[in-house]
């Protein structure tokens, strides 16, 4: 992995996945719970155990009202491999663009830019797409109970309270999802479907039973009083009901004893073995058994697996033969069992043929990775207790998962492999270390650099594009790992990362010597910073290093060399750099910022040198905005602190303060190089410390504030940092930024302070 901020292609998406699932034959219409669905609650929760029929109800209502036109139907099916946030977004927006092509580019731009947080571009330009689309939609998310990542619900809970009047949230899942449903429920915003909602009744179990079963009302095959019996000793259990009807076909007399709708799924595993499995025919039960290892099927997959050429034709067959088989796409390439089905098949595999199980994964794994499909090969890997191969197999694979936007796949990927594997292997500690870091999760960059710094040697396999992986872990502790905290300390690991990137043909060479420029720069040696950046981005071609490593090479430059004085070279530096820059924040917005914030800082401290203060304050507004996009503290504060000097020149003051606060509230929660640091004191001495209680606004709220930003309001009084803040809360930083921005907005307010006073005057808090 040589870089984190190129974009990337995009993570590879199974159409199935966003795709209304097709309506199964024999579907029961249930007209008294699809009207529910069609309330215009702005969140509805449909909420129970396994085998309740939510994904069927919910499937038979998207066909029933796309058909009648007026609503727009997303439908996004999730499993545990969603369980990441870049990955969760970019799955839930594919899903609406599904439903709208006019939806959701800005957003998809944004997420293929590791660095950049989804809740801090692409929700909200989401959300922007939402506000402006006529009509009604409906955003299904299938499975939710499998997502665990606590960043993906808080930007739920973020989208839910911004959601614009025409969209809707339809969630189901095993267990309440963790947003404040409870609040919800009070201003009567919630629509709720249970268990005891979803029971059938004797009048819907009949035609249900009577197709299963294949022993039609209309030949007096399924008597009234078998029907009534069979629900309630199901409790009116879709999967109870199922299973019975199962057990009836060409079977003579009364149904046998049914599993119930129970906690332990043990009962009803025990059910499908005996009355479903035992009585299949020996092919099918081969088949059936052999294939239930795998999370998805395919034609192609089963054959390469079984060493055989039929299996579309079996799984035809099975999927008509209704065996708990269901379809994943339109075109019924991939499958996957039923969750019940698949465990007493798993279980029976394992009680008549264990030995069979790790060779079968391990063939998938083959036939996954030949099909490019790494992530698919590690999980099955994985499962086939192998995982020193699936460690091999996801330190090769760093570059494949930057290429795919899937960073932070790798990382989740990695918490499935033992410490002593990762330990053993620098290679892939690094690829992790880098995954943790360009995601933004910097908690996990250091623990990780440090588990495998005992085992890391000068002849350790280095990533891809670098001489050593010593230079590799060393820039990755100067740029990620508080640079700000010890900055001799940090420049001294940035020096010794040069040293050993000797290699001028390898991207490390280039990306070292950026990252020492970056730091000396930080602390004001700009001279030396400027040789260093010059000659990096004099070999950021040669050693192809992408677009956006080498636009944010040339910006640091720029601005490093106008520091120290050397305008003129700055200015041809710009004429090349600027419109490439401005080519890419077309196409991307925001979520260019990490390649383009310097250049933009650069090109607003010449427009304020040359007199031009209006332009300056417009550019170094952006360039700020761009900057604490990219969540990198000194980046920040230098680029608010330039604001604030164009603010002043300009005679607004209060723009100035504004500015001042942001930053000195950034450099209050993240330490910073003491040159970013001293220039911000610099600033706060001229504006003045005080200047931010500025004239008073009267007049009430023209939007009321949520639950969640009134909370935050509060917390705003004290002396706690947003970091500080977000943990008090149990949210992320990048969530408290995002409330934060439209708690200001709505107070009208540009700083802190100064929304505590608006708060305060308004009897808020």
């Amino acid at each position: 992995m040589v870089s984190s901020d190129a974009p990337s292609s995009g993570v590879p998406l199974v159409v199935g996945k966003i795709s209304v699932p097709p309506r199964r034959a024999g579907t029961v219409s249930r007209r008294r719970l699809t009207d529910v669905l069609g309330e215009g609650t702005p969140l509805v929760v449909v909420v129970a155990s396994a085998g309740w029929g939510k994904t069927t109800l919910l499937t038979d209502w998207a066909h029933t009202v796309a058909g009648e036109g007026g609503t727009a139907v997303a439908w996004l099916t999730l499993d545990e491999a969603d369980d990441e946030p870049s990955r969760f977004w970019t799955y839930l927006v594919s899903a609406i663009r599904m439903a709208d092509g006019t939806l959701g580019e800005a957003a998809l731009a944004a997420l293929r830019v590791p660095e950049v947080d989804p809740l801090e571009v692409a929700v909200p330009a989401l959300l922007n797409d939402l506000a402006t689309r006529p009509g009604r939609l409906a955003v299904v998310v299938d499975d939710l109970h499998v997502i665990r990542d606590r960043w993906i619900h808080e930007g739920l809970e973020f989208l839910l309270a911004y959601l614009p009047p025409g969209a809707r949230l339809i969630l189901a899942g095993r267990s309440d999802p963790p947003l404040p449903l409870a609040r919800l429920r009070a201003r009567g915003e919630l629509t709720e479907i249970r268990a005891a909602d979803l029971r059938f009744t004797a009048d819907e179990a009949r035609p249900l039973v009577a197709a299963v079963s294949r022993r039609g009302p209309q030949r007096n095959e399924l008597p009234e009083d078998v029907v009534e019996e069979v629900v309630t000793r199901t409790e009116g259990w879709a999967a109870g009901l199922k299973l019975v009807a199962l057990a009836l076909r060409g079977a003579p007399g009364r149904p046998p004893d049914p599993a119930g709708p129970v906690d332990d799924d043990r009962h009803v595993v025990d059910y499908l073995t005996a009355e479903v499995i035992e009585g299949l025919a020996p092919e099918q039960r081969d088949f059936l058994l052999r294939t239930s290892v795998l999370d998805r099927l395919a034609g192609p997959l089963c054959d390469f697996m079984l060493e055989r050429r039929d299996s579309v034709r079996i799984l035809a067959e099975l999927e008509r033969a209704d065996l708990f088989l269901v379809t994943l796409d339109t075109r019924r390439t991939w499958y996957r069992y039923h969750r019940l089905f698949r465990e007493a098949l798993v279980r029976e595999l394992r009680a008549t043929r264990a030995s069979e199980e790790p060779a079968l994964l391990r063939r998938a794994a083959s036939w996954h990775r030949s099909a490019g499909d790494r992530e698919g090969a590690f999980r099955c890997l994985v499962a086939a207790g192998d995982p020193v191969a699936a460690g091999e197999l996801l330190a090769d694979s760093d570059d494949d998962f930057l290429a795919r936007g899937a960073l932070g796949t790798l990382l989740r990927l990695a918490d499935a492999l033992p410490p002593e594997v990762v330990r053993a292997s620098p290679k892939l500690g690094i690829a992790i270390a880098a995954a943790a870091a360009f995601t933004g999760r910097l908690d996990r960059v250091a623990p990780m650099l440090d588990a495998v710094d005992s085992t890391l040697t000068d002849d350790s396999p280095p990533p891809a594009g670098w001489h050593s992986a010593r230079a590799a872990a060393a820039t990755l502790r100067t740029v990620y790992v508080n640079p700000g905290e010890d900055a001799a300390q940090t420049l001294g690991l940035a020096r010794r990362a040069v040293a050993l990137e000797s290699d001028p043909t390898r991207q490390g060479w280039v990306i070292s010597r950026v990252a020492l420029g970056s730091v000396l720069s930080g602390m004001d040696h700009d001279d030396e910073a400027a040789q260093l950046l010059g000659d990096a981005v004099g070999r950021a071609t040669a050693v192809d290093l992408p677009t956006f490593s080498r636009l944010q090479a040339t910006g640091l430059l720029a601005v490093s060399k106008f520091k120290s004085g050397k305008v003129e070279e700055v200015r041809r530096l710009l004429r090349t750099a600027l419109p490439e820059a401005a080519r890419m924040e077309d196409a991307l917005g925001v979520a260019a910022a990490p390649a383009i914030a310097y250049l933009r800082l650069a090109e607003g401290f010449l427009l304020h040198l040359d007199g031009d203060v209006p332009g300056a304050r417009a550019v170094l507004a952006r360039a700020a905005d761009l900057a604490v996009a990219t969540g990198h503290p000194s980046q920040s504060v230098r680029a608010l602190t330039a604001r604030a000097e164009a603010e002043l020149a300009g005679g607004d003051r209060r723009a100035a303060a504004a500015a001042l606060s942001e930053a000195d509230e950034i450099m209050r929660a993240e330490p910073v190089l003491p040159g970013v640091a001293a220039a911000l004191r610099s600033a706060q001495a001229r504006i003045g410390r005080g200047a931010v209680a500025l004239a008073r606004r009267d007049g009430a709220l023209v939007e009321q504030l949520t639950e969640r930003e009134l909370t935050i309001l509060r917390a705003l009084q004290g002396p706690l940092n947003r970091r500080e803040i977000g943990a008090e809360l149990y949210l992320s930083v990048n969530t408290i930024k995002g409330y934060t921005k439209s708690l200001y907005r709505k107070l009208d307010a540009d700083s802190r302070p100064e929304a505590v006073r608006r708060g305060r005057q308004l009897g808020l808090i």
